[in-house]
């Protein structure tokens, strides 16, 4: 199965030897090298995830990321960002973005971080159970979610955190569990974006924002009522 991927990025040395690589991966990949060109790729493409540089002409990643997400298009997004620059990675997060690779980056990580993102969507798909609790109710095979009966739209990331909490509500589950179910991996010493997409999936409640506990340096709890 070849997986299709938009890599927006005008670092053209870049983005010819990625080309190459992911041929080697069954991945078809498309380059943009302008912000415009780029978010008329993304809202009109069929892609399963969208590789995007922060820096770029036109406008800029955190303006694209923006947009895709106000047209309420949920494909995910893998923010390349400046090396040591959290802020960039924190309001990428903020913005609706699934993850996020500093550069330079070694591009067998980025080749990882592809897998375990396109992975998880399959993953995702491919589990009927429809889950109802706490006022949530998640339907995967349509990758849908609604909370006191209004739906949400959710990135691929908070969907499969969310969806993590409700197959064990009531429990303290811990964030590097939530971290491998929504991003394949385990988290950071310094790694704030479980806690950023958190927030963002609290922001997102029409009501009771408080039903997803903190559990103070450990994890996280959805109130099982």
């Amino acid at each position: 199965m070849t997986h299709s991927v938009l890599l927006i990025d005008d670092d053209h040395e870049m983005s010819a030897m990625l080309t190459e690589l992911f041929k080697r991966e069954a991945v078809e990949l498309t380059v943009v090298d302008d912000g415009v060109k780029g978010l008329d790729a993304a809202l009109n493409g069929d892609f399963e995830l969208i590789l995007l540089d922060v820096m770029l002409p036109g406008i800029d990643g955190m303006q694209l990321l923006q947009r895709l997400r106000q047209q309420h298009r949920d494909t995910a997004v893998l923010m390349l960002t400046a090396r040591g620059d959290d802020d960039d990675r924190v309001m990428g997060l903020e913005l609706g973005a699934d993850d996020y690779l500093p550069k330079p980056f070694n591009p067998r990580e980025l080749v990882a971080r592809v897998r375990a993102l396109l992975r998880r969507t399959a993953n995702t798909m491919m589990q009927n159970e429809v889950l109802t609790v706490s006022g949530f109710t998640l339907d995967p095979s349509k990758a849908e979610v609604t909370c006191d009966k209004e739906p949400l739209v959710m990135t691929p990331t908070e969907f499969d955190i969310l969806r993590c909490l409700m197959q064990q509500a009531g429990q303290m589950v811990s964030k590097d569990q939530l971290s491998v179910a929504a991003l394949g991996r385990k988290m950071g010493p310094f790694d704030r974006s479980l806690d950023v997409h958190i927030s963002n999936i609290r922001k997102k409640l029409p009501a009771n924002p408080e039903r997803i506990q903190t559990v103070r340096g450990r994890g996280y709890r959805l109130v099982n009522e």
